[in-house]
């Protein structure tokens, strides 16, 4: 068998393993929480019973009972912390990417739980929650087929939570690189990567999953090393995962369980088989092989693996020129392939048919198979073409050059400047010695005042510079300074939310809790007011990471997330959305906060019981969003200040909710940098804000 094919195969066997690993990923989450709820209460006492019942229907395999169950309860919860909606969104992430298979719903709750990350209180929440916001992601950008993007969210993940997060979510990350090695025939690196998440893995509660994902792992290491051609150690860890799995018999007894260890050997008899094969010693593979197909062509059994375990077998056959047992079975493979797809076993299939028939004579026949042969194998090449485009080793490397590209940048914009500005004062002193020439003949008086009047420019010319060269300087320096003191202000004084929040659950006096209210409120307005300095010192550098967009998912996002604020002022958000699925291309992650800031401020400003409005319509100039109030409006003498930053237009919203004006600023920004436009109009009684982007 062609070697490119075995890889196929090895790929094909890792990725049935993978799926077992996303299975229990909301379980690796669960535990990661529960060993710090002991002390700091990560999920609200409401919020624990749902995550844990929720959990379990996963477990039981029912999703959709799951997710109803997920949904109704977090509904309950009156005022959800942001810990708990970061385990909400990670529960409808691992629910539409194993139940619905909804690449589109899988991103959005990825961005999500990024979103949520953002807003985690303290280094060691944010760490923790925004190295699982890329884990989900990369997953979900995996499952969408971009990979460098899903490469990169891997990495920055484990780079970032190596030395912070637990070893149960560093196994997933060793797991993924490993994954992404073994993709682009990297074996040793994906050997190396597959046996330090078995290290790491030992961090695992003692049960059925831990157990079933730790004998995967040694043979995945086995498949690594045979793939690179270390035939000893592949044979060590395949038996290393058989008796490992043959220990724990006894263990693991129920008829489900008993099903899986079987599945489990089965895929060990069928690589050990392979090596067999390779060393030619036909009798003892035959036997392995027919073990590994009896096993696992079961019914719920691995049906995928014993079809490539079948190739094998026929490849077997047809070496020792056994006809009547290699068309048997061959024919019996076919009628498997109308049933459960495997475009590997299929371009195998057709590459031993073409073979037998070219042993027959028949060229015809062989022609044809070949033919679809090669189809197959053109299709599978083209799918591994985008992966294999990317060296991953680059990477890490990539990622410390990036800092120094920025800085680079801002270095060679500076000098663009200078370089204009010597280019102008070379044309003009080219002109003033032309008119000096020129004028030289005249009189000598104009000769003099010419000379006078040079002298003069290259003094301006001179404090020109000076002060261009003090003007960025102190732009930069304000920038640094505002970013500094905003972010060593932001962890402090979350910390005073925080504890806040816990005392005022304790019993103090009617004055001491009005106190303790006050510090919170007011703690809580610092907080959002440095969040949006950051925001606004940050909105306008950088690349957009622009990609296809659906702006009706994006609302109904936006919406969701927002409707809970709304509900806590009997505000109704009634959405009108396109007639029609319409995609623009944006950095969703910057419009869908665009989006979120004006309907924020539509709740802010709108009295309890209002209707907010939130629209989309296109046109063929692209796409206009709209916000709609029913609030107090804008008056006539602070329309004009509305945009600008630090503006004096920011005004308490009906509930006496804090304002500071930089919220309005940061949305022009962003839809400026997409080429777009951002305007209002407003009454008495309403206003309403809106959005133009432009069309693909």
């Amino acid at each position: 068998m062609p070697p490119d094919y075995l890889n196929s195969k090895h790929l094909a066997t890792l990725k049935s393993h993978a799926l077992w690993f996303l299975l229990v990923f909301a379980l690796f989450i669960n535990s990661c929480k529960k060993k710090e709820a002991a002390n700091t209460s990560d999920y609200s006492d409401a919020f624990k019973p749902v995550f844990d019942n929720t959990n379990k229907l996963f477990d039981l395999k029912k999703p959709l009972e799951g997710i109803q169950y997920l949904d109704s309860g977090f509904r309950a919860i009156p005022n959800p912390t942001n810990n708990d909606r970061f385990g909400y969104y990670a529960l409808n992430f691992m629910y539409n990417k194993k139940a619905t298979h909804d690449t589109r719903k899988e991103s959005l709750y990825a961005d999500s739980m990024f979103t949520m990350a953002y807003l985690s209180v303290g280094k060691k929440y944010y760490i923790s929650d925004y190295a699982q916001a890329c884990f989900a992601k990369g997953d979900a950008y995996n499952d969408l087929g971009q990979y460098n993007d899903a490469y990169k969210c891997f990495y920055e993940g484990y780079f970032l939570g190596k030395n912070h997060l637990d070893n149960t979510i560093l196994a997933e990350y060793t797991y993924r690189l490993g994954m992404v090695m073994f993709r682009q025939s990297h074996f040793k690196e994906a050997a190396n990567y597959f046996e330090e998440s078995y290290r790491k893995s030992s961090a695992y509660t003692d049960n059925f999953k831990s157990f079933y994902q730790r004998q995967e792992l040694l043979n995945d290491i086995g498949e690594s090393f045979m793939s690179n051609g270390d035939i000893d150690s592949a044979t060590l860890y395949f038996n290393r995962a058989l008796t490992y799995i043959n220990k724990n018999n006894n263990r693991y007894n129920t008829k489900t369980q008993a099903n899986m260890l079987e599945t489990a050997r089965a895929v060990v008899y069928g690589d050990q088989a392979s090596i067999l094969l390779q060393q030619k010693k036909y009798a003892r593979a035959q036997i392995l092989l027919a073990k590994s197909i009896a096993i696992n062509l079961r019914k719920s059994n691995d049906n995928y693996n014993a079809e490539l375990v079948e190739i094998n077998l026929a490849k077997l056959y047809l070496e020792q020129h056994e006809d009547k047992p290699f068309t048997d079975l061959l024919g019996n493979l076919h009628n498997q392939l109308d049933s459960v797809k495997n475009m590997e076993a299929a371009m195998g299939w057709n590459n031993l048919m073409s073979t037998y028939y070219t042993q027959k004579k028949d060229y015809a026949k062989a022609f044809q198979y070949f033919q679809q042969y090669s189809a197959l194998k053109d299709s599978l090449m083209k799918q591994s073409i985008s992966i294999k485009e990317t060296d991953v080793n680059q990477q890490l490397a990539n990622y410390d050059k990036e800092y120094q590209i920025e800085n680079l940048k801002d270095d060679n914009k500076l000098q663009l400047i200078y370089l204009y500005l010597a280019f102008a004062c070379v044309t003009m002193a080219v002109i003033i010695i032309f008119l000096v020439y020129r004028n030289w003949a005249r009189s000598k008086k104009d000769v003099e005042v010419v000379s006078e009047l040079n002298k003069r420019i290259n003094t301006q010319k001179t404090e020109l510079e000076g002060t261009l060269g003090d003007l960025g300087v102190s732009s930069r320096e304000k920038d640094r300074i505002l970013r500094t003191v905003a972010h060593d202000l932001r962890n402090p004084i979350g910390g005073i939310v925080s504890l806040t929040y816990s005392m005022l659950e304790d019993d103090y006096t009617d004055e001491q809790q009005e106190l303790l209210r006050l510090v919170n409120v007011t703690s809580n307005n610092s907080l959002e007011l440095i969040n949006e300095i950051l925001e606004a010192t940050n909105s306008g550098k950088g690349n957009l990471n622009k990609e296809l967009v659906d702006i009706n998912s994006l609302l109904n996002n936006s919406v969701e997330i927002l409707g809970f604020r709304a509900a806590e002022k009997h505000q109704h958000i009634v959405t009108e959305l396109l007639s029609k699925p319409k995609e623009l291309m944006i950095s969703r992650e910057k419009i869908w906060r665009v989006i979120s800031n004006l309907i924020s401020n539509a709740i802010k400003f709108s009295p309890d019981g209002a209707t907010i409005g939130v629209k989309a319509t296109s046109n063929e100039n692209g796409v206009i969003i709209s916000v709609t109030d029913n609030g107090i409006g804008i008056p006539d003498n602070l329309k004009d200040e509305v945009f600008n930053i630090f503006t004096n237009a920011k005004r308490p919203g009906t509930a006496g909710e804090k304002s500071f004006g930089l919220g309005l600023s940061i949305c022009q920004q962003i839809v400026e940098s997409h080429h777009g436009k951002i305007w209002f109009e407003s009454s008495n009684k309403s206003t309403c804000f809106y959005v133009s982007l432009p069309a693909v």
